[in-house]
């Protein structure tokens, strides 16, 4: 028998099996907005003190 002729659906292969929580385009990750810089050395230096108050 000829299983292609008979009229199955051919499943999607270029696509992701599930969509990401973090893929671009969504609520949490829009496109065009990258995080300021200045954000972003403020939540490192954060981090860093609070990794040092650990350590202490």
């Amino acid at each position: 028998m000829d299983y292609a002729k008979s009229g199955a659906i051919k499943a999607g292969k270029n696509k992701p099996p599930h969509s990401e929580h973090n893929a671009k385009g969504t609520k949490k990750n829009p496109f065009g907005q990258p995080e300021p810089k200045a954000e972003l050395l403020a939540r490192m230096k954060a981090a860093a003190e609070a990794n040092k108050k650990k350590a202490d």
